[in-house]
This record gives C-alpha cells, structure tokens and sequence, in this order.
C-alpha cells in the first residue's frame, strides 16, 4: 500500500469542507483560495478547485459576484448561501464527529502499546534492577 495514495484520499475527503471554510471567512476569489490552502499545506489546484466551486455552486452552496479587475478580466467571487451555511454547519459537526472517532481510538492504541505486559516486560528487560 503507498502511502502517498492514502494521504491523497484522505485529502480529498476534506476538501470540500476546507474550501467552504476558507469562504465563511468573506467572499473570496479562487487563486486567494489556493493561497490559503497552501498556507495550511494542503496544496490544490485551479483544476481540482474550479469544478469543486462549480459543483457547490450548482448544489446552491455558494454564489458569486463579478468584480472589475484593474489589471485584466473583472474577478468572480464567492461566497456562501444560507443554504451553503447550513451545509457548512453539517459538515463541521461531522468532521469533529470524526476527528474526536479518530483521536479517541489513536489514544486507545497509545493507551494499550503502554499497558501491553509485553511491551512492559521487554522495557524492565532492558532496564537495570
């Protein structure tokens, strides 16, 4: 199994949540997005980005406004619905939901390496008497 494999679905899984959250904070333009991204080190792309934005735009998640640019094209911004909030909302919890599954079930696996009479007998092996 690779790694790299794992860590790239288990990104994905959060992307969506992520790119909300980056859009509750005010309206946003798409390369700020990945700036903010980058800055978590979680790095994506224009071509992982836009067809999310597009996809949370048609579920209503999120609308947009165009905004002229001084050096070029006028600049589409989005920002969240109140629909797209409530999502939000669900998707927090259900994070949390999972991030507290995780941590609780990480420390039990800490929990019982340091319990283990295994693990404890080769430390008092090892240590002088």
């Amino acid at each position: 199994m690779n790694i790299e494999n794992t860590a790239s679905q288990m990104r994905k899984g959060v992307l969506e949540f992520c790119i909300l959250s980056v859009i509750k904070q005010g309206e946003a333009y798409p390369s700020d997005i990945i700036d903010k991204m980058k800055a978590a080190n979680l790095n994506i792309f224009e071509g992982t980005l836009y067809p999310l934005l597009t996809r949370l735009k048609n579920a209503e998640f999120l609308t947009y406004r165009w905004i002229e640019s001084n050096s070029g094209p006028p600049r589409k911004y989005f920002s969240l619905t109140e629909k797209g909030a409530d999502f939000y909302r669900e998707l927090e919890s259900t994070w949390n939901e999972l991030a507290n599954a995780v941590h609780a079930l990480s420390e039990a696996e800490q929990q019982h390496s340091n319990n283990n009479p295994d693990t404890m007998q080769d430390a008092n092996f090892n240590s002088p008497q």
